[in-house]
């Protein structure tokens, strides 16, 4: 059996199409066919659901996929430690963040590329659940995402900070002055929110029943530059979490406010597949993560 065999077959369980998956392998649809007949043969089972089209895996191909993701992951993982033995971490770590951390993350990565400048960083937004999957397929080597609300299973974490919430208003509105606003003030405005398929949203929601309130949200969007595009243009506000100020600073037209009755705060942090041993860029990335303090950068970036 040839690794270059299996990565064929796990882009074409991806892909779910066999044009497809010969164009992301680089090579034509017949060789592709080929190789998955070829590993078929080796393994003596069938992978794939005969048909003219793609139609899915067998239970035996099925299997094969989850162990071909380890397997390759492995080899990968091989190859990056036996090249960095010689000349320093090279690579592309890529990297599953949900937008309530996206404000966060420079913050890891500007520490992780001063520690390793030959490697470059790949960045995809994600929900939580997007970020498990893609641990579990071995499609990104980590995740930010929170670590106590939905916490997300066979992974190894490491804390980064304590998510808190702000509510942020337009100069004109009526609190604007106001140094605190608790939930059921805040919950009474006109408010765009992030969807409710966003965990922040689902953690907000939790915090607001906590306190017999419930939240109305005028207009959702499952991004925050949505949210920000509404805050900047009309008569909206925003409950956000409370590192927004730097990645938009401080607009002169808005005002952030601290939420209270109740005060509550998540824990986010780092997540990496639970994996023995770590692969070299997922090990690189806990080494960084478990010396970093961002509470203190959030707080030297504010003075700034």
């Amino acid at each position: 059996m040839l690794i270059r065999h299996l990565s064929y077959f796990v882009t074409l369980a991806r892909e779910r199409h066999y044009g497809r998956a010969a164009e992301a392998s680089n090579i034509a649809q017949p060789t592709l066919s080929a190789a998955i007949r070829k590993l078929e043969d080796d393994l003596q089972v069938h992978l794939v659901v005969r048909s003219h089209q793609y139609s899915g895996l067998t239970p035996d191909g099925e299997r094969v996929l989850e162990w071909g993701q380890r397997i390759l992951a492995d080899y990968a993982s091989l190859r990056a430690g036996l090249s960095g033995s010689h000349k320093g971490l090279t690579g592309t770590p890529r990297l599953g963040v949900i937008p309530a951390a996206m404000p966060a993350i420079s913050f890891l990565t500007t520490r992780f590329s001063a520690a390793n400048p030959a490697v470059s960083i790949e960045i995809q937004s994600m929900t939580s659940r997007a970020i498990q999957h893609g641990i579990d397929a071995f499609e990104i080597d980590g995740g930010l995402t929170y670590l106590d609300n939905e916490p997300l299973e066979n992974v190894r974490r490491v804390p980064l900070y304590r998510e808190q919430y702000v509510f942020i208003t337009r100069r004109g509105n009526r609190h604007a002055d106001r140094k605190a606003i608790t939930w059921a003030e805040a919950t009474r405005e006109r408010l765009c929110l992030l969807s409710e398929d966003m965990q922040n949203r689902r953690i907000l929601n939790k915090i607001a029943a906590s306190a017999g309130l419930r939240i109305e949200a005028a207009v959702v969007s499952n991004s925050f530059l949505g949210v920000c595009s509404h805050l900047a243009q009309g008569d909206w506000s925003s409950i956000v979490p409370h590192t927004f100020s730097h990645v938009f600073g401080h607009p002169a037209d808005l005002v952030t406010i601290g939420l209270v009755e109740p005060v509550e705060s998540q824990s986010i942090g780092l997540v990496l597949s639970d994996r023995d041993p770590l692969s070299p860029i997922a090990g690189a990335l806990m080494a960084i993560a478990l010396k970093a303090d961002l509470e203190k950068d959030f707080v030297a970036d504010d003075r700034r």
